[in-house]
C-alpha cells in the first residue's frame, strides 16, 4: 500500500478502503480513536507491506511507526534525461517531470559538479532499493553517492592514463553501448574508438547519428543522418560529443577503461558462422581498404538473407 506525502487522516482511511484493507470503516476508525490515531496531522508516507489477516491495530501500529517495504528500482537503459526520468518514476513516487527538471538545471548541476550535457554520467545502471516516498531529490543524492563508490582510486587511474575524465569515459561507454550487447567483444570496439581518438580521426559512430537526429526507430543510417549539423554527429565533429546518448551499462565502462590494446581503426558487422544466426559480432580492420572488403561480404549476406 502506498501513502503519498502530505496525506491526513481521512486520505489514509480513504486508501484503506479502496484497496480493501479494511473489513469495516467503523470498526478502524472506533480503534484509531482509542489509538489516537486519527488525531495525527499528517500520516507517514511511503510503501508499506499489508499482510492479510492484520487487525486494525496491528496496521494503524505499521502506518504510525513507518516501517516501509523498499522497492528494487531496476535502471539498465535510457537515452534522453526524459527517456530516464520516464523508466524510473513509477518506482518512486517523484514524478518524471521532476526527475527530468533536475537533468536540466544548471544551476544545481553546477553546484553538483555536472553539466546538462554530462548530467546522465553520473547514473550507474543496476538495481537499487529505494524508499518509494522518495523525492526527485533524494534519487539524485542516491545516484551521486553511487556514482562516487563507482569512481574507485583505481578506476580513476585508468582513465587518467587514456586521458579522459571520468564523465568523457562514460560518453564513450554510451558509443560502446550502442554499437553491441555482446560484452566479450566491448573492449575491443573501445579499443577502436581509443585509436582513434589518439588519432585525432573522426569517430564515426552510427549511435551518435541516433542521438543527434532524434531518429531513433531508423533500422538503417542514410546519407540525411549524417548530414545533421550536431555536436553528437561524430561524423561531422571531431572527437567525443558533448555527453553521453544513453546510459552506459558497468560493463561498457570497464570496457573502455581496460579496453583492448589492438591496431584496428575500423569495425563493421560480421557475417555469423552458422545459417540462422543472427548477426551479433563485427568483423575489424587496420585499413579502410579491408574495412571496405568486410562491408562488402557483410552487405552480400543482408542481399543473401533478403534483409535489405
Amino acid at each position: 500500500m502506498k501513502i503519498p506525502t502530505g496525506s491526513d487522516y481521512e486520505g489514509v482511511v480513504k486508501i484503506l478502503n479502496e484497496k480493501g484493507f479494511i473489513e469495516s470503516e467503523k470498526g478502524f476508525r472506533r480503534v484509531a480513536g482509542w489509538m489516537s490515531f486519527d488525531q495525527r496531522q499528517t500520516m507517514r508516507s511511503g510503501r508499506f507491506e499489508v499482510k492479510p489477516g492484520m487487525s486494525n491495530r496491528e496496521l494503524i501500529q505499521l502506518l504510525r511507526n513507518g516501517k516501509q517495504s523498499p522497492v528494487k528500482l531496476v535502471m539498465s537503459y535510457g537515452r534522453t534525461p526524459d527517456d530516464i526520468a520516464g523508466r524510473v518514476a513509477p518506482f518512486i513516487e517523484a514524478d518524471s517531470a521532476d526527475i527530468s527538471q533536475l537533468f536540466k538545471d544548471v544551476n544545481f548541476l553546477k553546484d553538483e559538479g555536472f553539466k546538462k550535457e554530462t548530467a546522465v554520467s553520473c547514473l550507474i545502471p543496476n538495481t537499487y532499493e529505494f524508499y518509494w516516498n522518495s523525492s526527485a531529490e533524494d534519487f539524485w543524492k542516491r545516484m551521486k553517492k553511487e556514482h562516487g563508490k563507482f569512481w574507485t582510486d583505481e578506476r580513476k587511474a585508468k582513465a587518467k592514463s587514456i586521458n579522459l575524465s571520468p564523465e568523457e569515459v562514460y560518453t564513450l561507454a554510451s558509443i560502446v553501448e550502442g554499437e553491441t550487447n555482446y560484452v566479450p567483444e566491448k573492449p575491443k570496439v573501445a579499443g577502436v574508438y581509443v585509436n582513434r581518438l589518439k588519432k585525432g580521426m573522426l569517430l564515426q559512430a552510427d549511435p551518435t547519428l541516433k542521438f543527434a537526429s532524434g531518429d531513433w526507430d531508423a533500422r538503417r543510417l542514410l546519407d540525411k543522418h549524417k548530414e545533421v549539423d550536431s555536436p553528437y554527429n561524430t561524423y561531422m565533429y571531431k572527437g567525443l560529443p558533448p555527453g553521453p546518448i544513453s546510459l552506459a551499462s558497468i560493463s561498457s565502462i570497464d570496457a573502455v577503461l581496460n579496453h583492448a590494446n589492438h591496431d584496428y581503426f575500423y569495425f563493421c558487422a560480421k557475417v555469423p558462422e552458422n545459417a540462422g544466426e543472427k548477426p551479433r559480432e563485427h568483423a575489424f580492420a587496420k585499413t579502410y581498404s579491408q574495412h571496405l572488403r568486410n562491408a562488402k561480404k557483410y552487405w552480400a549476406y543482408l542481399k543473401r538473407e533478403g534483409i535489405r
